[in-house]
């Protein structure tokens, strides 16, 4: 996921969604459904490797998004 700013990351971790989807598709010129796969797979890899910097817990992140 080196293509990604380091603002994605920050958006993943402290629970801002949309921009780090926005973020997404800017940086890579994807689709909607392609950048919300990329956040999930880098959501996942944030939350393996660095769990203590999630402004929220896992059962409470998705909450109120709807895609």
């Amino acid at each position: 996921m080196s293509a990604l700013p380091a603002s994605v990351d920050r958006d993943i971790l402290d629970h801002r969604i949309m921009f780090a989807i926005i973020a997404i598709r800017e940086a890579l010129g994807c689709t909607i459904h392609e950048a919300i796969d990329v956040f999930a797979a880098r959501y996942e890899e944030l939350r393996r490797d660095r769990p203590d910097d999630f402004a929220v817990a896992p059962d409470e992140y998705g909450r109120g998004f709807y895609s």
